[in-house]
């Protein structure tokens, strides 16, 4: 994954030029939710699902530039090559690892989901991996503890944190630090541990308020429970556009794989959903370009979330089963399904 420059946040340009008016909001506590085991077990099925789905359709498409033929005449027809190729990557791998992991305790700790994660790399069973979590996994291998491996600074700022981490939020147990624990793995960079809180933060408000919000209104809800960040600055950016503003516009700020760029991106999309369909909302996403296959997936996990199994188009999920890894997708859902979701709410 590409990391474009760091993008200059709103909040701190304006103290610059003398303007307080962007004070920063006491960071609140994560929402708890209660839904009957059945939702939950189909909400956590759907997550999966969706953000398998985007993850697959995605990243045939990555980094390709998507090129505009209106105006261009062709004699007959407009010249169409094949589809790529769906494909699981290290979005769909590493969500299903997490998800597993969780299944199997009672309360995770990161050294217990960092050695999961190393299994699975030396089995080669994750493909795509991302500078910063195949630098952790190398560190790992090499018996450096896990809150030491992995990238920092600036080049640590991508959205491979916030890829793996949606299932977490469907148990409330786990608090910010446990959150920021699992992030550092493979990140040691705040904009990357608020990239992924910021997708925590959006799954927890779809299952504990069932209420239809504006999308301005989710996006300033989950810059509320945000740090001071370039994270919330672009989700504080994106909520001020217009209800109709398409995704291709909002991807002008950045479509790339820099969370400040990804998870604002991909959160506005999947806000859309219920008035553009799961499907359609996937592929506007797409033909943004960028990193598609992570945006899409980040998308589908929260557009998974909202609609439930049912909001999945039955084609998307029938293609993916044909998939090479769907395998693992559907063992993960078989323990969803013997889970104790009662346990999840505590």
């Amino acid at each position: 994954m590409t990391l474009s420059p760091a993008w200059k946040s709103v909040r701190r340009r304006k103290l610059i030029e003398g303007d307080n008016s962007l004070k920063h909001a006491p960071v609140k506590d994560l929402p708890p939710f209660t839904i009957p085991p059945g939702a939950w077990k189909d909400r956590l099925t759907a997550c999966i699902l969706g953000g398998a789905v985007g993850d697959a359709w995605g990243s045939g498409y990555e980094n390709i530039a998507v090129r505009d033929e209106k105006p261009v005449f062709y004699y007959g027809r407009l010249p169409s090559g094949a589809a790529p190729e769906w494909r699981l990557t290290d979005d769909t791998q590493l969500t299903l690892i997490t998800a597993d992991a969780l299944l199997s305790t009672k309360r995770l700790q990161p050294d217990a989901l960092a050695a999961r994660m190393l299994e699975a790399h030396r089995r080669h069973a994750i493909t795509g991996l991302g500078a910063a979590t195949l630098k952790a996994l190398t560190d790992l291998n090499m018996g450096i503890h896990w809150s030491l491996a992995g990238r920092s600074g600036e080049y640590a700022a991508g959205n491979g944190a916030a890829m793996r981490i949606a299932t977490v939020a469907f148990w409330n147990r786990y608090s910010r630090d446990e959150i920021r624990d699992f992030c550092r793995i493979s990140h040691r960079n705040d904009e990357a541990y608020c990239g992924a809180l910021a997708i925590v933060l959006a799954i927890r408000l779809l299952l504990s308020d069932a209420r239809k919000r504006e999308r301005s209104e989710m996006l300033r809800m989950i810059a509320g429970h945000l740090p001071d960040t370039a994270v919330r600055d672009r989700l504080l950016l994106i909520a001020g556009l217009s209800e109709q503003t398409p995704i291709a516009a909002a991807a002008r700020l950045g479509a790339g794989g820099y969370v400040v760029d990804s998870i604002p991106l991909a959160i506005f999309s999947a806000l859309q959903a219920a008035d553009t369909g799961f499907e359609e909302t996937l592929r506007q996403l797409i033909a943004c370009g960028g990193d598609t296959d992570t945006n899409a997936s980040l998308a589908g996990q929260i557009m998974g979330t909202a609609l439930g199994s049912p909001g999945i188009p039955a084609q998307l999920t029938e293609r993916l089963r044909k998939v090479r890894g769907y395998h693992a997708i559907a063992a993960t859902i078989a323990r969803i399904g013997s889970y104790d979701a009662g346990f999840a709410a505590t």
